[in-house]
């Protein structure tokens, strides 16, 4: 048993338990995750040029720092990849990650090694809480399947002339973080990483060949990753094998990522396809991993203490936190990366911060939410 499962049975619980403290406090927990944020803005041209070093309250955060895009940051990432990070950075960048470019081309983001120590935090809490509420810490002893996508992808040269590789953030993540407990990703990020970059089809039928070969005679307890990947995988087995994945192993969770309406949209197809598994629903994204489930309720809960949460909504600006139930707006994210930072995402609140991810922010899943409440008004 690793020196982690001992903390949990003991109930110190490292991870989870800031956690937990900022859910039953939240208001406090952002006041000092803003205190955080900014003691590391200050060190940055970036928040010099907005006066972090004279802000102190939420209130003036607001009014100094604007509401910033993926593009407004781009002349900063420029001269954070030739070597000057305090543009916009209070520290060196580790390496570069980049989005699968669902909403358009792909998009690079350099990693710090306290963003890595967050994804890593809050990317484990998802599976030690569900360890924890179900009392099944073997699950953490386990094999864990891994749909990663690749981890080295395409290189960026620095000003001293060397080449730093990036990669899709799912990956690279996996492969700074193979394991939690005493579990271990099957098959390695390595493994994954040596059979190319390649998309499309070829690449992946390529990757779940590895994945079924590595891990076919395992007893393989979950699988984290994107969902939709987790239903290709198991069409990929039926067309290649003739059964779904449910006839090879005892799944007992499937920790899903990146897409939004999981519970909704995904959670029944995916217990056909992999027997009578628990979907667990991670928001995260390229950028950081900001809210996972926390009990049965099909909503995730944010991680108050490692982000600060913003919501543009139809009534002005709130912190997500006071979102009333049945609210909703585009969310807005400052980190240890990005100060309020427009994800470009919607969320809708259902009351004592349990919180639903609509989708991307463009006209037709407003369309489709507001004509989804107009027909469940009486559920609010």
């Amino acid at each position: 048993m690793s020196a982690l499962e001992v903390g949990w049975l003991s109930g110190t619980g490292p991870f989870l338990e800031s956690w937990y403290d900022s859910l039953r406090n939240p208001r406090e927990a952002q006041q000092r995750t803003l205190e955080n944020l900014l003691s590391g803005y200050r060190k940055t041209r970036y928040g010099a040029g907005f006066s972090a070093s004279e802000i102190s309250s939420i209130e003036d955060f607001r009014k100094k720092f604007p509401i910033a895009g993926y593009d407004s940051f781009l002349p900063y990432l420029d001269e954070v990849a030739e070597g000057r990070h305090e543009e916009l950075l209070p520290e060196p960048a580790k390496g570069w990650v980049m989005t699968r470019g669902t909403t358009g081309p792909p998009k690079l983001f350099p990693v710090t090694d306290t963003h890595l120590g967050q994804i890593l935090r809050c990317g484990s809490r998802a599976v030690l809480n569900y360890a924890r509420r179900k009392d099944s810490f073997e699950i953490l002893s386990k094999p864990v399947l891994n749909l990663s996508f690749p981890s080295r992808v395409g290189q960026i040269k620095t000003i001293d002339g060397k080449a730093v590789s990036y990669g899709y953030s799912s990956g690279t993540y996996a492969r700074l973080n193979p394991g939690i407990g005493s579990f271990k990703l099957v098959p390695s990020q390595e493994e994954v990483d040596s059979l190319g970059s390649g998309g499309g089809g070829v690449g992946w039928t390529r990757r779940f060949e590895l994945a079924f070969e590595k891990a076919k005679g395992l007893d393989v307890g979950a699988l984290i990753g994107v969902a939709p990947l987790m239903v290709s995988f198991a069409r990929y087995l039926r067309r290649t094998r003739g059964f779904y994945p449910k006839k090879v192993w005892n799944v007992k969770a499937l920790f899903c990522t990146s897409v939004p309406k999981i519970q909704v949209k995904y959670a029944p197809y995916l217990k056909r396809l992999y027997g009578d598994a628990d979907v667990v629903e991670i928001y995260s994204a390229t950028e950081g991993v900001f809210a996972q489930q926390l009990d049965e309720l099909p909503y995730v809960s944010p991680n108050y203490d490692s982000y600060l949460f913003e919501v543009s909504t139809s009534k002005g600006l709130k912190m997500l936190h006071e979102l009333g139930r049945g609210e909703w707006g585009r969310v807005i994210i400052s980190s240890c990366v990005f100060p309020r930072y427009d994800i470009g995402d919607l969320v809708e609140s259902f009351g004592r911060n349990c919180f639903r991810i609509i989708g991307r922010a463009k006209a037709s899943t407003i369309l489709e939410h507001v004509l989804h409440r107009a027909l469940t008004w009486w559920l609010f």
